[in-house]
């Protein structure tokens, strides 16, 4: 899977053809005021993201991870460099319906029903209730909850009311779905079993992913290409290529390949403090 990457300027460079182009970062920084000095929350970053990918953003608290992805999705503005979504700025990204945001927290109407919950985007984009309906059925579905659809978000666990902000998000189809640690308040084999049921999801799909972690062996396990930040202000320290399989399993974790490129990403992340 070809792609630009910009790491530092030693880094070697592949080229995506254009129309392959889901992401371009060019020189992008993020400065907020403040009132004793500016803070700078992402420097000259560059970072090219092919259509079909998987890409993990990973790096410390406060890195600007969310910051980059939320730059992307137009939930916030650069103060320099520039961005694009499928070719065209991430505000024109964002009226096309170009992709599908998944916030740490499920964000569900507690008063709707999980199908209600589903249908909502497509009822406010005015697509006719017939329509909606089978759309967000076959949504729950995919994310195996087509048996939960009269009930209601308090009446399910944690993992499943984020499977259904999955559903909601996917439901008009995006080219592109953004995720913001959202696995990261769950238990870990309610995480585990996310992570699988989303890596499978993604081989079906084969939708553009950029998802933020904390978790070295979550970045590893989902992702084609693993993205290594630098404390703030942040910086693209490096850029792993995944050299495991395209359909994974979680007993994959316990092979040398897979410990392996944690390593890498351990090492990456402890040479981005320095």
């Amino acid at each position: 899977m070809s792609s630009v990457l910009i790491e530092t300027p030693a880094a070697p460079q592949a080229v995506v053809p254009t129309a392959r182009r889901a992401v371009e970062v060019r020189a992008a920084s993020v400065i907020y005021p403040a009132a004793d000095a500016p803070v700078r929350a992402l420097q000259e970053v560059d970072l090219t993201i092919a259509q079909g990918e998987f890409v993990s953003l990973i790096g410390p608290s406060g890195c600007g991870k969310t910051t980059l992805l939320r730059v992307i999705a137009d939930l916030e503005p650069i103060s320099g460099g520039e961005v694009l979504v499928n070719g065209v700025s991430p505000r024109e990204a964002r009226q096309a319906r170009a992709y599908g945001y998944v916030f740490q927290a499920p964000a569900l109407f507690p008063w709707r029903t999980v199908l209600a919950n589903v249908m909502l985007p497509l009822q406010i984009q005015g697509r006719a209730k017939d329509e909606a309906l089978a759309v967000a059925r076959e949504q729950l579905g995919r994310v195996g909850l087509a048996q939960f659809e009269n009930k209601y978000p308090w009446q399910l666990s944690g993992g499943m009311q984020q499977r259904v902000s999955i559903a909601r998000a996917m439901a008009f189809e995006p080219r592109i779905l953004m995720m913001d640690e959202p696995f990261g308040a769950l238990d870990e084999i309610t995480r585990d079993g996310l992570n699988e049921q989303l890596q499978q999801l993604w081989c079906r799909e084969r939708r553009t992913v950029v998802f933020v972690t904390h978790s070295i062996s979550e970045a590893v396990y989902l992702s084609t290409r693993i993205v290594v930040m630098s404390p703030r202000p942040g910086r693209i320290v490096k850029v792993i290529e995944s050299r495991l399989p395209d359909e994974r399993h979680l007993g994959l974790r316990d092979t040398p390949e897979f410990m392996q490129m944690a390593h890498e990403v351990r090492e990456a992340l402890a040479d981005g403090h320095h």
